[in-house]
């Protein structure tokens, strides 16, 4: 009995492992939908050493009420081996005449912008990522939050 148990359990770990979605999010609320010019945003990500690459994408939940025409912000990361990498960022929000480049699901719309392509992990550990607005305001209104998001290319 404990044999079959053993056996059903080891099964429904492998498949389970199979079909296991291959994304990882993690995500930032603005409570005031404000993101603070000085408030640096750190994300953990855990990594495992694979061939396998990934994309890394940034992405913001953005209200109609967003005033700007684009999102800037500082991008540090830094791998489990050690690698740092840094890019200024700008994300466009809106075209030329003000509209907004996404389409809005009630009062907000996701945006992505692509931060690395192809990223192959050499160690498992801790990818870290810090985020700094870089709007020349104090205070960036209109952010519902904001994320990282590892996916298959």
């Amino acid at each position: 009995m404990k044999q079959r148990l053993f056996l059903l359990v080891l099964l429904a770990a492998v498949f389970g492992g199979c079909n296991r979605d291959e994304n990882f999010t993690v995500r930032h609320n603005f409570p005031d939908r404000t993101w603070y010019r000085f408030n640096i945003l750190q994300f953990e990500v855990p990594v495992e050493q694979s061939e396998n690459p990934v994309n890394i994408v940034f992405f913001a939940s953005i209200g109609k009420d967003y005033p700007f025409d684009s999102l800037a912000f500082n991008m540090v990361m830094k791998t489990p081996s050690g690698e740092e990498r840094v890019k200024e960022c700008s994300m466009d929000v809106k075209d030329r005449n003000g509209q907004f480049k996404a389409a809005f699901t009630g009062d907000s719309c996701e945006m992505t912008y692509m931060l690395r392509r192809e990223v192959i992990f050499d160690r498992s550990g801790t990818l870290t990522i810090e985020l700094e607005n870089l709007l020349p305001r104090m205070r960036t209104t209109g952010l519902n939050g904001v994320g990282i998001r590892l996916q298959k290319p």
